[in-house]
């Protein structure tokens, strides 16, 4: 795991020192994703630089130094991530009549041989892994960037500058390229507009204007004859979940419980390898239980779990990990945060995140990856299960109800909204409180009263994907509130891809893979992870998986109204069923109490109406709105002003390079 940033072309009139030291300050904005080392490969004829930053993880000796030049000397690579199969790779190469001579062992090397001899799509296609690289073809003078099937590895690139000054800036993180000369710090609104809706801002856009994110699976090839390529996708995630559910295994596979066990466990062993400490975050719910459960089974000595807890018991899963830890002899660390010491991460999450990010998850997950950095260097997760094994609550919810709602009228469904909205989230959460015990355990709900508001904003959806979309909203008509913004089309609007044969609730499971899961779930992972210099590893994000998963009938998945299904008899195999089944829960923080109580002045200090004029990107008056509701306690509008405040901490943070535009 490391960082790498770079750029072509510009003006290099200060010659290769000069370009040297523009370089370094690029790459120096990465440290914190790479501290054992840093390098650089610069060639003035071309107008090509490049920086890596590296975080020691295989090969920890200089034979495993980047920017890294291929035996043949047409490549020269600077990548980050791991290649799982890269030893498989050598093995294939081995076997050519004029095998490739390896002077190291790191998955660098492999992949710089693989290049040479298939080219870098082939070889992409060979990887099993999570990766982003630049690679400069110093043949045909073209510069290639990666990024792994789902999106684990940020990537940003984007041409600023005119005329000579032209470059296209690239690299791990936003600051990178924000720290060359030419970069034009211009904020788009309209990406503005879906970090309002989302939380995030979703991929291929970013938070300034000529910037872009390389999305998922694909690769783009650029140089200054065509220097406004277009991406190329290598491997479809849409593609497999439509071929998947189109072969199900319920007629080819006899066992599927069995075959899903036996790839897992081989996957899980793949990603135990490296040559520093390595353990697992622990929750205690049914994934990260799966993953740590496999990782034991294949350990001759106790594996290190790490999770954080909370004293506010509707917020704290830390016991029920710590019994699954000891159930399966892990080495277990926890700790208990207050909520001083977690409302202290928030001042530092701008820089965490590079953009600005508001999954108020982001707080215990900073706090979790700081636990485990302590002990080790990597950390496996188990990030991924919900949308591969149909996890959510949003699934189950909409597979019960979907039926009933859509043979009633939308008036009718417009008035049930209002009736359930009367009563505040605190008043469902106390009724509910006082009845739930006499329910079955699969129809109890964590936050009943969150779940309700929100799913009575949505009623009234006339589809069941604008009720998915209603459901993955907070702010449904951002670009109300965003001054002279408008909503880009993305996978869930405009730019939907084709998904014809999925069910509804199918197609609500790949779009979360294709949107909430790298835009969000990854993001969040990666930046917290990296923050601290650790290694994050995601087993059920193997591309293999995800294909076998797709490959499963959907009775495998949800049934009888209970998700995970299949995953839930596998972990059963290691864990007892009493250690496990309950009510899901999330990594999520009293963010509604604190910003009624301890984040209250410093919140009101970034919503100040005055302040929110001054500054040019939102209309004060629904905002405003929104916070008096809230502060009152007749309203719970935490997610839609952490959206809010997470901008405006981030602007405020960026003021000094930052350039608004209307």
């Amino acid at each position: 795991m490391c960082g790498f940033a770079g750029y072509l072309g510009g003006d290099w009139q200060d010659g290769v020192e000069g370009a040297r030291q523009q370089l370094t300050r690029m790459n120096d904005q990465l440290t914190r994703r790479g501290p054992d080392s840093c390098g650089y490969w610069l060639d003035e004829s071309n107008g090509i630089a490049l920086g890596h930053r590296r975080l020691a993880i295989l090969e920890l000796s200089d034979a495993g130094a980047q920017p890294m030049r291929s035996r043949c000397g047409d490549y020269v690579l600077a990548f980050n991530g791991e290649i799982y199969n890269h030893l498989d790779l050598r093995s294939e190469l081995g076997r050519l009549t004029q095998p490739p001579e390896f002077v190291g062992r790191s998955d660098t090397e492999t992949l710089l041989a693989a290049f040479s001899e298939w080219g870098i799509r082939s070889t992409i296609e060979r990887c099993i892994g999570m990766f982003a690289f630049a690679v400069w073809n110093r043949s045909d003078r073209t510069l290639t960037l990666g990024r792994d099937r789902f999106g684990e590895k940020p990537l940003y690139y984007g041409w600023q500058g005119r005329g000579k000054d032209a470059v296209l800036l690239f690299g791990s993180e936003l600051q990178a390229l924000k720290a060359h000369r030419s970069f034009g710090a211009e904020i788009d609104r309209n990406a503005l507009c879906l970090l309002m809706r989302h939380n995030y801002v979703p991929s291929p856009y970013s938070i300034f204007k000529g910037v872009q994110k390389l999305p998922a699976g694909c690769l783009v090839t650029i140089s200054q004859r065509q220097p406004h390529a277009a991406p190329v996708c290598y491997w479809s995630a849409a593609g497999v979940a439509v071929s998947g559910s189109e072969s199900s295994l319920a007629v080819t596979q006899e066992h599927p419980v069995e075959e899903l066990e036996a790839l897992l466990k081989s996957v899980v062993g793949q990603q135990m390898v490296a040559d520093v400490p390595l353990g697992a975050f622990l929750s205690g719910g049914i994934d990260s239980s799966l993953i740590a459960a496999l990782m034991q089974s294949q350990s001759a000595r106790p594996i290190k779990t790490f999770t954080i807890g909370f004293n506010e018991a509707q917020y704290n899963e830390a016991k029920h990990a710590k019994a699954v830890a000891r159930h399966l002899g892990t080495e277990h660390t926890e700790l208990y945060v207050t909520p001083r010491e977690a409302m202290d991460v928030i001042p530092t999450l701008p820089g965490i995140y590079s953009e600005p990010f508001s999954d108020s998850s982001q707080i215990p997950t900073v706090l979790v990856a700081r636990l485990a950095r302590q002990h080790v260097k990597v950390a496996l997760s188990g990030d991924g299960g919900d949308e591969l094994f149909g996890g959510y609550n949003r699934y189950v919810l909409a597979n019960r109800l979907w039926g009933g709602l859509s043979r009633s009228s939308p008036n009718a469904r417009r008035i049930v909204g209002r009736l359930l909205t009367s009563i505040g989230p605190d008043k469902w959460n106390d009724w509910f409180s006082i009845v739930q015990w006499l329910l079955p355990a699969r129809f109890r709900q964590s936050n009943l009263g969150d779940k309700i508001h929100k799913g009575a904003a949505v009623v009234a959806a006339p589809t069941l994907d604008s009720l998915y979309l209603g459901l993955v909203s907070h702010w449904d008509d951002p670009a109300s509130m965003v001054l002279g913004g408008s909503e880009s089309p993305t996978m869930l609007t405009g730019n939907v891809p084709d998904l014809r044969g999925l069910g509804g609730i199918q197609r609500m499971m790949i779009l979360d893979a294709l949107t909430y899961l790298p835009d969000d779930n990854l993001t969040k992972v990666d930046r917290a992870a990296m923050s601290v210099s650790l290694e994050s590893r995601v087993p059920f994000l193997d591309h293999r998986v995800f294909e076998f998963a797709w490959r499963l009938p959907q009775s495998l998945k949800m049934r009888r109204g209970v998700g995970k299904w299949i995953l839930r008899e596998v972990l059963h195999r290691y864990v007892p069923k009493a250690l496990i089944e309950r009510p899901k829960m999330g990594f999520a923080v009293p963010l509604d109490s604190w910003l009624r109580g301890p984040l209250r002045d410093w919140a009101e200090a970034l919503l100040d109406p005055a302040r929110l004029a001054r500054e040019g990107f939102f209309d004060p008056a629904p905002i405003r709105r929104k916070w008096s509701e809230h502060v009152s306690g007749s309203r719970n509008w935490q997610y839609h002003l952490w959206d809010v405040l997470m901008y405006q901490a981030w602007l405020e943070a960026s003021r000094a390079s930052v350039v608004p535009s209307r």
